[in-house]
This record gives structure tokens, C-alpha cells and sequence, in this order.
């Protein structure tokens, strides 16, 4: 009965990580998409110290 306590936590791990990964990839996008990607870009002009729609690329 050693292995399966040596077993018991990884593979309880794996099943949380697969089931976390699952959450992530399911609430990308959807319809607020658009206003999170606001939000990042907004944040990230202020980080930087540039203006809010002035791209460098």
C-alpha cells in the first residue's frame, strides 16, 4: 500500500492543474473580451507613462 500513497499526491496535482488549465482556456474571450483588453491596455499606457492609444508598432 506504499505506492499508493506515493501515488495519491501527484496525482491528485495533475487532476487540480488539468482542471484549473481548463478553467483558464473556458473563460478566455466570451463578451467581455473586448473591454478586459481595455482595461489591460489602459493599465499598462499608465505603467509605461504613455498615453492611452498611442501605440509604438
Amino acid at each position: 500500500m506504499d505506492y499508493v500513497s506515493a501515488l495519491l499526491p501527484p496525482v491528485v496535482m495533475a487532476v487540480f492543474f488539468v482542471g484549473v488549465i481548463r478553467v483558464i482556456v473556458k473563460t478566455q474571450g466570451g463578451a467581455n473580451k473586448t473591454k478586459e483588453d481595455a482595461a489591460v491596455d489602459a493599465a499598462l499606457a499608465r505603467a509605461e507613462g504613455s498615453p492611452v492609444g498611442k501605440s509604438d508598432a
